[in-house]
């Protein structure tokens, strides 16, 4: 890791909220936790495993250090593509103490045969490792202090029925509100030693598609813009200004999403049209479609999934400035 990588990586870690009182949003999430933590600390004991499921960028990162620092224990980051073996998540249990918590993001990406392994970890503190082959295999079973499993994903579907089952309770992170990303955006500005006016930080969170990410990102533009043409001061106008040289309007959407709703309204009639030719169309693969665009537009009622592919709605005719087609023109586009 070079200089300049380390800084933004420590800048990062600066804008995260170090405990609960500084968190904002997700009251229900942080209600629950905030609940167990104080309830295992009276009792002297471990926390029970906590399951992190949510879009990108809301905030399950932070919550797993906030339960951690919470605690004063250590806690060991890794992610499901990462444990490739069994050897693997053996070298990181076999490192825990008492009280430390494992942080495996993406956890719907572990290999199902390192999944097995974690079971008996998460129940029963237990390692089962499995030494040599054929008629020299054997089993050493291994004790684990109590540790505390925090599993984050983008894709709570995705996760194994048993390995679902041992987490005791799936909090979900919604997106966040317009005066919640004003909160973040103000903070974040004071960190970053910068003036930002109630009105600016607002069209930032507008623009933010609800998410702390986002706001963050943007917030770092938008200041580089105010040192330079607004004297570092970040008001409504020049917060504008500055998100509309990286084109993106006040509904958040950026040049790649106006794409995708013009390409369904003028190339496929408004649609449905299957992602395979919407991702030729625009020049984008389908992975990211799916998975960055599509969710947020759908989100914002422009686009709907139909079994035949994605249609325009109403409002997409709205933002693009043309009349929606009655019911009897719209044409029936391409399948999957």
């Amino acid at each position: 890791m070079n200089d300049s990588d380390q800084i933004d990586s420590d800048l990062d870690k600066s804008l995260r909220p170090p405990d609960f009182s500084e968190f904002c949003g997700q009251e229900k999430v942080k209600e629950r936790l905030m609940l167990m933590v104080e309830a295992a600390k009276q009792r002297g004991d471990a926390l029970d495993h906590v399951l992190l499921c949510g879009p990108p960028g809301l905030g399950k990162t932070t919550l797993a250090n906030i339960l951690c620092s919470g605690f004063g224990t250590e806690i060991h980051i890794t992610s499901g593509p990462q444990i490739e073996k069994a050897g693997d998540l053996a070298g990181i249990l076999t490192n825990i103490q008492f009280g430390d918590f494992l942080f495996v993001d993406e956890i719907h990406r572990l290999h199902p045969a390192v999944e097995e392994y974690l079971y008996p970890a998460m129940e029963d503190f237990r390692l089962d490792i499995i030494i040599d082959q054929g008629p020299n295999a054997r089993s050493i079973s291994l004790e684990l202090p109590k540790f505390t499993l925090v599993g984050a994903t983008t894709k709570a579907g995705m996760l194994t029925r048993p390995l679902l089952s041992r987490f005791g309770i799936t909090n979900r992170l919604d997106y966040y509100r317009p005066e919640e990303l004003v909160h973040i955006i103000k903070r974040s500005g004071s960190i970053l030693n910068i003036d930002v006016e109630e009105g600016g930080a607002l069209e930032i969170a507008l623009r933010s598609r609800g998410t702390p990410r986002i706001a963050n990102n943007l917030l770092r533009w938008v200041r580089d813009y105010a040192q330079v043409k607004a004297d570092n001061i970040i008001t409504k106008d020049v917060a504008s200004q500055a998100l509309a040289m990286l084109e993106i309007d006040e509904d958040g959407l950026d040049e790649m999403d106006i794409r995708i709703l013009e390409t369904v309204i003028y190339k496929f009639a408004g649609g449905p049209v299957g992602v395979n030719s919407l991702s030729v169309a625009v020049g984008e693969d389908e992975a990211t479609i799916n998975e960055v665009y599509e969710p947020y537009l759908i989100l914002k009622g422009f686009l709907k999934r139909t079994p035949r592919g994605r249609a325009a709605l109403p409002l997409a005719y709205k933002k693009l400035g043309i009349d929606p087609p009655k019911s009897g023109d719209v044409q029936q586009g391409e399948l999957f």
